[in-house]
């Protein structure tokens, strides 16, 4: 257990800064299973004999203990290191799992709350925040790009889990049609596929945990000039930390765009399926979206959300991360806009808009860690994107509690068409309008925030002698290529499993 402690986790100079990535994305992939709960959502029904709005708390709770984890143990995750944290996001997002078999197998809806809401939602908070600081750190040229790479992990990870989660339960249970939306899973299926998820997530994070290392004090990248970045429109030289950030009306301002953005984005996420069905209904109330389609749908908007997270984070780069917020907020005004006067004229308008307007939700994600880098420096930037995060708690709320108020006021499921949706997609148009606001008032943070680095630089330097002094535990091999490689192809070979079986179902949208 002492290895996780941070003074094991500092680099050598010579470690290979591009082993990271995909121990972020190791993580990243596997808590982003989170997203396809829906999967298995119907059996679990069946199973507890319970209803939509009682099985559904599971995800919210695990959404909300995101949200709180984030916030709660942040400037913990920034203290003890990335090694310690997403070692204990691993476990409780494993135990999350098991816990919840336990739930599953004895009918005991409370424990499978406790288990993958609770304890699970905590290693979501966690494993979610862990490696983003950590990636700055290593990429204070493009921190764009390398939190576009990790959060897009996020983005993927039900892309694999969605199609792994089917083949698992027909495997469980013989009687199980992957492709029959009617057909449930029984109860043993779904206790052995928690037992198997959590197993072998576990031992994907553990090789996030392996690789994980944060940067000498005083390491830069070969040929980075730091005054070039310095130069840019609202990159702080200075440092603020996590408790006189939320001090800030800076922080409140991204607070209310992260807010805006996700809840304009996660509307038409939680209302996918139907929604292109409703918008595509003739006279007689038939669609002429197939469910197999709709489901082909649901499967583009996942691509495009995670495409979007690496993109347009990377984009930011280059651009800056207020203007590619005025981006997501005011495009998505005008998408917005499109789809509730023009969305029902032509499918491919439909799906096109869509596919855009998800992909500025995952690029809001990736880019807001660059953001707050950018603002308030790296010293405690983890712990501040943990405060931050309870904005996309209280966004997955009211997103779908706006869209499900304005349809069932129209009627409710089965007669709905596009004009019925259109009340909500205004006031998404509306929400984001706030967003575009709040991003034009961002101005640099003001110096009486700033914090007095001399302490932090004097344990920086003892740290950095530390590493001096000390072999690194793992020896050669931290730096091989070997080692680069193989990283690299596990995160590979999960991401492009996940985008095959995505794209074999998108497909259907158009052969329908």
């Amino acid at each position: 257990m002492e290895m996780l402690d941070r003074r094991h986790t500092v680099a050598t100079q010579s470690y290979n800064r591009w082993l990271i990535p995909p121990a972020a994305l190791a993580v990243h992939l596997c808590i982003g299973q989170a997203y396809a709960t829906s999967v298995y959502k119907n059996s679990l029904i069946e199973h507890f004999d319970a209803s939509q709005t009682a099985i559904g708390f599971v995800f919210s709770i695990a959404i909300v203990m995101l949200g709180l984890s984030a916030a709660v143990f942040g400037t913990w995750v920034e203290k003890v290191g990335p090694r310690k944290a997403m070692f204990t996001a691993a476990c409780c997002w494993a135990a999350g799992f098991l816990v919840g078999s336990v739930g599953i197998a004895t009918g005991q809806l409370w424990v499978l709350y406790l288990g993958y809401g609770v304890i699970g939602g905590v290693g979501l908070g966690i494993g979610y925040i862990s490696p983003v600081s950590t990636l700055i750190k290593w990429f204070p040229d493009r921190p764009g790009l390398a939190t576009g790479m990790a959060i897009m992990g996020f983005g993927g990870g039900a892309m694999v889990a969605a199609p792994l989660s089917r083949q698992l339960l027909s495997y469980y249970d013989p009687a199980y049609d992957p492709t029959d939306a009617a057909s449930l899973a029984d109860g043993h299926a779904l206790t052995l596929l928690f037992v198997t998820l959590g197993i072998v997530y576990f031992a994907i994070m553990m090789l996030g945990v392996a690789n994980i290392r944060v940067p000498a004090p005083g390491w830069r990248p070969d040929g980075f000039d730091p005054s070039a970045v310095k130069k840019k429109a609202l990159v702080t030289e200075n440092d603020v930390s996590a408790a006189n950030a939320i001090r800030t009306p800076q922080f409140w301002l991204l607070w209310t765009v992260l807010f805006c953005n996700v809840t304009a984005g996660i509307g038409i996420l939680e209302q996918a399926s139907p929604m292109i069905q409703d918008f595509f209904r003739d006279g007689a109330g038939d669609s002429s979206v197939t469910v197999a389609a709709a489901g082909g749908f649901v499967g583009l908007l996942s691509l495009f959300n995670m495409a979007g997270r690496f993109v347009w984070s990377s984009t930011s780069d280059f651009i800056g991360r207020k203007p590619i917020y005025m981006v997501y907020l005011g495009g998505g005004i005008i998408l917005y806009v499109a789809l509730a006067l023009v969305g029902s004229t032509s499918t491919a308008i439909f799906v096109l808009v869509a596919a855009i307007i998800i992909s500025f939700y995952g690029g809001g994600f990736a880019t807001i860690p660059a953001y707050l880098r950018d603002l308030f420096g790296v010293f405690q930037v983890g712990a501040i994107h943990g405060r931050l995060l309870t904005a996309w708690s209280a966004a997955g709320v009211a997103g779908p509690l706006i869209i499900n108020s304005f349809l069932d006021s129209a009627g409710g499921a089965g007669s709905l068409d596009a004009g019925s949706y259109r009340p909500a997609l205004f006031t998404m148009v509306a929400i984001l309008g706030v967003g575009f606001v709040a991003n034009l008032l961002v101005r640099p943070v003001a110096a009486k925030f700033h914090e007095d680095m001399s302490a932090h630089r004097a344990e920086a330097e003892a740290e950095r002698e530390a590493v001096v002094s000390e072999e690194d535990p793992t020896g050669s091999a931290g730096n091989s290529t070997v080692r680069l490689v193989l990283s690299w192809a596990v995160v590979s070979i999960l991401l492009a499993y996940g985008v095959f079986q995505t794209i074999t179902t998108a497909l259907k949208l158009f052969s329908s």
